[in-house]
């Protein structure tokens, strides 16, 4: 055998035991007479010691050889450590060395493989593989894999099946551009990967499976960021019988066991809100409740005095910042700035200070008195030390640049802590959404959402005031997942396509497998889907969900590594029946 222990499981209770250990050399101190070599493999590290007096002289030789990452094994006596080291788990001891195998040696790596690197991203995505060896990627890798562990473990206790669904699907209309796959056997015809495995489970609803999950691969073709990959896993899941509070009770559920289980955080409230509530109250769909700052509106307040810019504004906005009125004016003019900014657009702001004497201080004191400002204190939930921020135009616009600046003062100020954990849902969504240059339709979520059914008799006269029966789990922020109740009503799913611009010939061809299905008993039935790789980022404390993907792609969909996408041979293109003309 290669090892007898691994690198993190040696303590004083092995000394006097022969070993054989293997691993990466972390790093090697010769001091002439002695050697000492950091020993690393994915649980730990273990120092050997290479002594002149008490090691065989070839074997000394040979360790004075050692470079960086060279893979070696050693054989040798576990022994008490003289300077002990309280910050390892192997910190009393050290193995003194009587035999050392080299099984390979190593280029001197373009970056150190330790906590804190020199290493650059770019140079670390080309070395993915040497980047792993460091423990902040190695460990994120192994909390992915305890997140999936837990969540198979959750759902399989309740009886969900994992059924695997397939990768070479149909390409259809709807959602992001797919990444599609041409057929060799099958002259100028191409598959898709699959968007998700929408369709698919909503047919093993029909099938009887009751409940299914899947941790699946996904893939969309669409514009790229620090948290978003061409290809991404899902936790898909999908129930019969099924009612929309059945799905958050169960959901709820998965996410207090991972939180309980991973963290150590009991979590009791999974508070509910409307999206137009969330759009009002907060600027946007995904709300972090971490910290307060809820929007106070001011038209009524603000308007019809003799400030222009409020009076021809549809929205007059603001948040009160807590305990920040001793902000300067040189870090006010800052977040005026950065507001200003093309990410943002706002063209302006107007603060007021609201002075801990009771007084109002503003950047529009000619214009409204010390009772307008104190009404706008009093919209806002402003209290002595605070400091209000306020926007106004267009009202969509205003309430995202107002979310925006929300989010930035909330960093700034130190209040999105990544231990905490504040999760909520989001219901009650419009099941279409009106696109102005298209002239059509589209499907908020997809068009196999239900409609909720006190709305269903606006589907033919008000299309744009439907709700759907559709949820999202927001977690500090982020939108970790969202689902529906599906149409599972042939009648009901035509009319929808219709409603989305497909005629009754387009319907056919892309979904008429599935309004056929419909036919043969489809139960009610619901799902949802949590995105792996940003819930893994999120409770492991991270915005983006590089770190806890093997091998990412960076942001321009590339993998740097191994150069894909890259071009292909052209005998491949001409048995694919594929011409390029660049």
């Amino acid at each position: 055998m290669y090892r007898s222990h691994n690198n993190g499981e040696l303590n004083a209770t092995h000394i006097n035991a022969a070993v054989t250990l293997v691993g990466w050399v972390q790093k090697s101190r010769n001091k002439g007479f002695m050697i000492w070599v950091d020993l690393r493999d994915r649980y730990g590290i273990t120092q050997l010691i290479f002594d002149e007096q008490r090691t065989d002289k070839a074997v000394f030789e040979k360790a004075k050889s050692l470079g960086r990452e060279f893979v070696i094994q050693v054989k040798g006596t576990v022994i008490e450590r003289e300077s002990k080291n309280a910050n390892m788990t192997t910190g009393d001891i050290e193995i003194l060395v009587s035999e050392l195998n080299i099984l390979n040696t190593a280029l001197t790596p373009p970056f150190t493989i330790e906590d804190e690197t020199d290493g650059g991203e770019d140079i670390r995505m080309k070395y993915r593989y040497l980047d792993i060896r460091r423990n902040p990627v190695k460990n994120s890798l192994l909390f992915r894999h305890k997140v999936a562990m837990e969540v198979r473990k959750y759902l399989s206790d309740l009886d969900f099946c994992e059924v695997e669904t397939p990768y070479l699907i149909k390409s259809t209309p709807e959602g992001a551009r797919d990444f599609v796959v041409p057929s060799r056997m099958n002259s100028g015809q191409f598959y898709a990967l699959p968007q998700s495995p929408q369709t698919f489970k909503q047919l093993l609803m029909v099938g009887g499976m009751d409940k299914y999950f899947q941790i699946v691969k996904c893939f969309r073709d669409e514009d790229l960021r620090a948290d978003r990959q061409p290809e991404f896993t899902q936790i898909d899941c999908e129930m019969a019988f099924v009612e929309q509070e059945d799905i958050l009770n169960v959901f709820e559920g998965l996410t207090r066991h991972l939180l309980k289980e991973l963290k150590g955080i009991e979590v009791d409230k999974f508070p509910r809100i409307t999206y137009d509530y969330a759009l009002k109250t907060y600027g946007n769909d995904k709300p972090d409740i971490r910290f307060g700052m809820e929007f106070g509106e001011l038209n009524s307040v603000a308007q019809n005095k003799d400030f222009g810019v409020f009076n021809s504004a549809e929205l007059v906005v603001g948040i009160a910042a807590p305990n920040c009125a001793s902000f300067t004016r040189k870090e006010i003019d800052a977040l005026i700035d950065w507001v200003k900014r093309p990410q943002v657009g706002a063209s302006g702001m107007v603060y007021v200070k609201c002075e801990e004497d009771g007084t109002y201080k503003s950047s529009v004191d000619k214009f409204y008195d010390q009772d307008d400002l104190a009404n706008w204190a009093k919209a806002t939930g402003a209290k002595a030390g605070d400091i209000i921020f306020v926007l106004s135009g267009p009202a969509d616009k205003t309430r995202t640049q107002l979310s925006a600046l929300r989010m930035e003062l909330a960093t700034r100020m130190g209040l999105r802590n990544p231990e905490v954990f504040a999760p909520l849902w989001v219901v009650d969504f419009p099941l279409l959404e009106w696109d102005e240059e298209s002239g059509r339709y589209h499907a908020m979520h997809h068009p196999f959402t239900s409609p909720k059914p006190e709305d269903m008799k606006l589907i033919e006269t008000e299309p744009g005031k439907v709700r759907a029966n559709a949820y999202d789990m927001v977690l500090n922020g982020n939108e970790i997942g969202g689902g529906s109740i599906r149409i599972h009503d042939k009648d009901l799913q035509s009319r929808m396509f219709s409603l989305l611009g497909f005629s009754a010939e387009q319907a056919e061809d892309q979904f008429g497998f599935l309004m056929n299905a419909f036919q043969f008993g489809a139960p009610p039935h619901g799902g949802l889907a949590f995105g792996l790789d940003r819930l893994v980022a999120i409770l492991g404390g991270q915005e983006t969900i590089r770190d806890f993907i093997a091998f990412p792609k960076n942001n321009s969909g590339r993998d740097v590594m191994i150069d894909a996408p890259s071009a292909i041979d052209e005998n491949q293109l001409k048995e694919l029946f594929i011409k390029l003309d660049l």
